[in-house]
């Protein structure tokens, strides 16, 4: 009867390790306050913030003339006499100037400053898309690496019943020897593994925390892993979709337009920038003529003779134009191929829940429950009771991590796609209950 009650609980606690998954079907809300608190509190995203608010008063800038220039002195004064009522030409002198640059210059040093900010606008929308990516990525990590723990505890307990059992076998001659050992490796084995999986929560445990902004050693409460939704997303309507949704897509197009106004401003450094002036000379009035004022203006140019330099000038933004161009390709070949991949991983991760759900786990606990059944009777030997139990605990293992990678999937797409929080997980779980 002990061998039988000892079973038996063996049994019950190996059908609740799935039984439990099948209904946890929460939202996970603690996962939507961690990204509130990555939204704000991240302190990489916040300085991505700071730049890009940073980088926008530069428009100011590039769009002002130089200040204006004021200046006073003497002009004429004789060496001999240093007075200003020796000749009729001395005097005082008050100049005030201005430098026009060529017509275009400014609006082109202006654009420039314009699309450089709206890259930096851009890069920080998509830092805080990453941002969201990876602590969901985390988030799912450390739930499927908590259910495995818990798993393999509940495992371990079951093979110190199953020692305890073939040891009392053993002495009693009805069991062997290499069953008590072969339960004890298998054990040793599991727990090598309960402290390897345990490590890895401490470690993304601590990688979360520090994605929010919390003391890397923070708890944070258990959760259960959803379930996930069947629905069907189309490659070409995610990449599509990712070409107007991502941030950088639009950074890119700035980046391309920032060297074209580059390029435009580099061809009008070709033309000449204008300086106005105008002068008030003032004059001694004990002079002959009665020392009457004058007034002057004018304008100045530079010479654009230095063609090398303005030639170099053209060269590197048309350089520069060209590597935005190939920048901006290679983004968008690997978006495509980041789409692809992800969306590879949620549809095989959705197939082999199904699988795990419908078939191999509920086959493997009728062969476990058969063998138990069997054992009772001394139908079968003991190894393969243990094998039974083992292979059950390996499908539940996979089922959890394939449970998990589905929605590190899914994450990466809406990161990918550029789409915002939620918006695939709602079709997802939409179509999942119209089925």
């Amino acid at each position: 009867m002990k061998r039988i009650r000892v079973m038996i609980l063996a049994l019950l606690i190996s059908c609740a390790c799935f039984g439990s998954v099948a209904g946890a079907t929460a939202e996970p809300e603690l996962l939507t306050q961690l990204l509130e608190e990555a939204d704000r509190n991240n302190p990489e995203l916040q300085a991505a913030r700071e730049r890009a608010e940073m980088v926008s008063f530069t428009i100011d800038q590039a769009n002002s003339l130089d200040d204006p220039m004021l200046g006073i002195g003497l002009i004429n004064i004789p060496i001999d006499k240093l007075n200003t009522s020796s000749t009729p030409m001395s005097g005082g002198t008050l100049t005030l100037s201005q430098k026009f640059p060529f017509p275009g210059k400014l609006i082109a040093k202006g654009e420039m400053a314009k699309q450089r900010t709206i890259w930096y606008a851009k890069a920080y929308e998509d830092a805080r898309l990453k941002l969201r990516q990876q602590v969901k990525d985390a988030w799912y990590r450390l739930l499927y690496q908590r259910q495995a723990i818990d798993l393999t505890q509940q495992n371990i307990d079951i093979l110190d019943d199953f020692i305890r059992l073939t040891e009392t076998r053993y002495k009693v001659g009805k069991g062997l020897q290499q069953n008590v050992l072969k339960a004890q490796v298998e054990r040793s084995k599991l727990y090598d593994k309960l402290l390897t999986l345990q490590q890895k929560e401490e470690a993304t445990l601590a990688e979360l925390n520090s994605l929010v902004d919390r003391d890397t050693d923070q708890p944070l409460e258990e959760q259960p892993i959803p379930e996930i939704g069947h629905s069907a997303l189309a490659l070409a309507d995610l990449q599509s979709q990712a070409k107007q949704r991502r941030p950088l897509f639009g950074a890119y197009r700035s980046l391309i337009d920032q060297f074209e106004e580059q390029r435009k401003l580099a061809k009008l450094d070709y033309k000449p920038d204008f300086n106005v002036w105008a002068g008030y000379r003032w004059r001694n009035d004990q002079l002959p003529d009665g020392g009457s004022d004058f007034i002057s203006t004018g304008v100045t140019i530079n010479l654009p003779v230095k063609n090398r330099r303005r030639s170099a000038a053209v060269a590197e933004a048309d350089s520069g134009l060209r590597m935005a161009h190939r920048r901006f390709q290679n983004f968008r070949s690997q978006v495509d191929l980041d789409i692809h991949r992800a969306l590879t991983r949620m549809n095989e991760a959705m197939a082999q829940t199904d699988l795990y759900k419908t078939g191999i786990i509920p086959q493997a606990d009728q062969t476990f429950k058969a063998t138990l059944a069997a054992y009772q009777v001394d139908k079968v030997d003991f190894l393969d009771l243990l094998d039974s139990l083992l292979t059950l605990y390996r499908y539940e293992i996979d089922y959890y991590r394939a449970l998990t990678d589905h929605e590190r999937g899914l994450a990466m797409v809406v990161f990918a796609a550029g789409l915002e929080n939620g918006t695939l997980t709602d079709v997802s779980r939409q179509s999942s209950e119209g089925q």
